[in-house]
């Protein structure tokens, strides 16, 4: 992970030979909550070359490119700016290539064509984990376990609760879902109302509020009452 967890939004690099792809895929970046692209490449060289200049905290990295191969930009990342991280994003699915990448350290393969919430579910579990790790200079087995998941701790049980990954979310809320309503409470600055959280997550207004409540009661978000001239006071939630 790179060492700049914390210090704002995570940047990104967009490497892809396509323009156009790289355009919509800089575009998915910026929609994504805590996000930002700085830059774009459509060649190895180039790439290499932004990466050195921008220090971004991620590169996402095709694997055909013009002049060289992904997996040798790769490596070569890991060499020039060794606190960058790489997530694959390529047509390539062949598992020798799976498994090349992932020995050379991408932090995640996402085969394309993908869609918008395909990429952001990836980056939002991406920046769980750098958060857990952040600010520590010790890590416990939770932060550890939570780094290498990609996904925010779940609330301890309540005594006679039954144990397990999601075991205490209520009938009809999903675990991948409730990650990413978790790690947007996170990335907020500030707190936020179910109408912001469902445009940030992609979801709707009131499954938005049905976990935003579900996490105030389960102790992982606080929530206030912000009171306008006219009508209902909005129900405002923060992450705690």
């Amino acid at each position: 992970m790179s060492g700049s967890e914390g210090s704002g939004p995570v940047r990104v690099l967009v490497v892809d030979d396509d323009f156009m792809v790289a355009k919509v895929h800089g575009g998915f970046v910026g929609r994504t909550p805590g996000f930002v692209t700085v830059g774009v490449a459509h060649h190895g060289a180039e790439a290499l070359e932004r990466a050195v200049e921008l220090r971004p905290d991620l590169v996402l990295l095709d694997l055909y490119l013009p002049d060289r191969s992904g997996l040798e930009v790769l490596d070569d990342l890991r060499a020039a700016v060794p606190g960058t991280d790489v997530l694959m994003v390529t047509a390539a699915r062949d598992a020798e290539t799976v498994r090349a990448a992932v020995r050379g350290g991408v932090v995640n393969y996402l085969i394309k064509p993908f869609g918008f919430e395909d990429l952001r579910d990836r980056l939002l579990r991406y920046a769980a984990g750098r958060e857990a790790l952040a600010g520590e200079q010790d890590a416990d087995q939770s932060a550890v376990d939570r780094l290498f998941a990609g996904a925010p701790a779940a609330p301890p049980p309540a005594p006679g609760t039954r144990t397990g990954p999601r075991a205490s979310l209520p009938k009809g809320l999903s675990g991948e879902t409730a990650d990413l309503v978790a790690t947007a409470l996170r990335a907020a600055d500030g707190d936020l109302s179910a109408a912001e959280t469902a445009e940030r997550v992609g979801i709707s207004r009131v499954s938005a509020r049905r976990y935003l409540e579900f996490f105030t009661d389960s102790g992982r978000a606080e929530v206030r009452l912000r009171y306008g001239s006219a009508g209902r006071p909005e129900r405002r939630y923060r992450a705690v």
